[in-house]
């Protein structure tokens, strides 16, 4: 390792550091708020345009066909243009689309909208890995990507509180006024004061004043030659199949894409289903926000438990948790404080697993290819993400009861439990084979 990368892996946290990772958050936030907007529009449209729930499905699936196109594209374009670009960019896109969202008259006009919006926020997400990455030390990146991906559930938690009182008054477009304005609101923010990766700055080596400045309070040098800086050379998403990262490679997407089913049908479908259940949209948009709940309380368990027992055993254990909770929501009839509980529990499991995989895997990769492999593992995951909300029109439409629709992301999660204990014990492997090398 260079005396650059050595000096990044082992930085100090200072107010630069914390800044980064704020303003990571910030976003993460925002487009938490807009990943939810469609699943809490979605109860007060079926009544207002007189349509059943399973004709919104393709709202979901389109949101995250737009998502996943947004995650695979975000990589190889920052690495080619900049973090900082790509960030505002996004935000650009997500604030205009979701603001276009208002003007929609019929489902095919919102599935448009939100296929744009979900581009959006899927370049969003890789971003603010790779750029808060590049600004934490190696022994706390897992953990503080933990943190920064909180933004995202506090975003739909926060969110549904508020929508729950928007709702009955100002009706399904208010949703989108603010998932339009607050990343709108964003963007000036994030031009005067996220910084640029340092790596790709060294890389690129075109250094303006401000950058100097910069790499100066890095403590790096300003003559730093490009082989000396972790950055991808070639096709970056080939480097994911090198130097022994193809088994990791294929783990990794195969736990993103079975996990990210369970949680979009989940979470997509929550609202709705507990409305077509008995409750109204407010009702069921406030009940549904519990799920975003849970994985800010189980961060503040998660966090301490990965620094002793390392983070693959926690997880598993999580997914397993979800799994009891997925299926008690699906076969028994619970009273409405229970079901609350148990709302919280499976956005604990489920959303907080995903939080904690997403610091996992950012852990998992070199520099060089961190941006794209969380960009291509989130966007597999997307596959994950369309199909798990189809599915869940698609058993409606067959005349499921709606709660039971759940019931086979019980599947998936097993499935995602089990790439993650296979992920720990090649973790375990690999540690003994570099100490031995040691």
């Amino acid at each position: 390792m260079s005396t650059t990368e050595s000096r990044l892996e082992t930085q100090k946290i200072g107010a630069l550091q914390i800044g980064v990772v704020l303003l990571c958050t910030f976003a993460q936030l925002f487009d938490g708020f807009d990943i939810s907007a469609i699943s809490m529009a979605v109860p007060a449209l079926i009544r207002e345009w007189h349509q059943p729930g399973a004709a919104f499905a393709n709202t979901f699936v389109f949101s995250s066909v737009g998502i996943m196109i947004g995650a695979l594209g975000s990589g190889p374009l920052g690495d080619r243009i900049g973090r900082k670009p790509v960030m505002i960019g996004s935000l650009l896109i997500l604030g205009i689309t979701s603001l276009a969202c208002t003007q929609a008259t019929n489902i095919q006009e919102l599935v448009i909208g939100r296929t744009f919006t979900g581009i959006g926020i899927g370049a969003v997400m890789p971003v603010t890995v790779a750029l808060s990455s590049d600004y934490l030390p190696a022994r706390l990146r897992a953990v503080a990507i933990m943190i920064v991906f909180t933004g995202s559930p506090a975003g739909g938690f926060f969110g549904k509180q508020i929508v729950a009182e928007l709702l009955p008054v100002y009706g399904w477009t208010s949703i989108f006024w603010i998932g339009g304005l607050l990343p709108l609101a964003l963007i000036p923010v994030m031009a005067i004061w996220l910084p640029e990766s340092p790596r790709f700055l060294l890389a690129k080596g075109r250094l303006t004043d401000q950058s100097r400045r910069l790499i100066g309070r890095l403590g790096l040098d300003l003559d730093t030659p490009t082989d000396q800086v972790d950055v991808v050379k070639g096709n970056p998403v080939a480097g994911l199949f090198k130097d022994g990262l193809a088994g990791t490679t294929v783990l990794v997407w195969i736990l993103y894409f079975s996990n990210l089913m369970s949680l979009y049908l989940i979470s997509y479908w929550m609202p709705t289903v507990l409305s077509l259940s008995g409750l109204l949209p407010a009702e069921a948009v406030r009940a549904s926000s519990y799920g975003e709940l849970g994985p800010l309380i189980s961060i503040f368990l998660v966090v301490p438990m990965a620094f002793r027992f390392g983070p693959a055993p926690i997880l598993a254990c999580m997914l397993g948790t979800g799994i009891l909770s997925i299926a008690a929501i699906g076969l028994i009839a619970l009273p409405h404080t229970v079901l609350l509980v148990v709302i919280f529990l499976i956005g604990a499991c489920t959303v907080g697993s995903m939080t904690g995989i997403n610091g996992m895997t950012a852990a998992l990769y070199p520099a060089r290819v961190r941006n794209t492999g969380m960009g291509w593992a989130l966007g597999i995951g997307r596959l994950g993400g369309i199909g798990g909300p189809w599915l869940g029109g698609f058993l409606l439409g067959l005349g499921w009861p709606p709660r039971q629709i759940f019931l086979v992301t019980c599947v998936t999660a097993g499935i995602a439990m089990v790439t993650m204990i296979a992920l720990g014990i090649r973790g375990r492997r690999q540690a003994r084979m570099l100490l031995r090398e040691a």
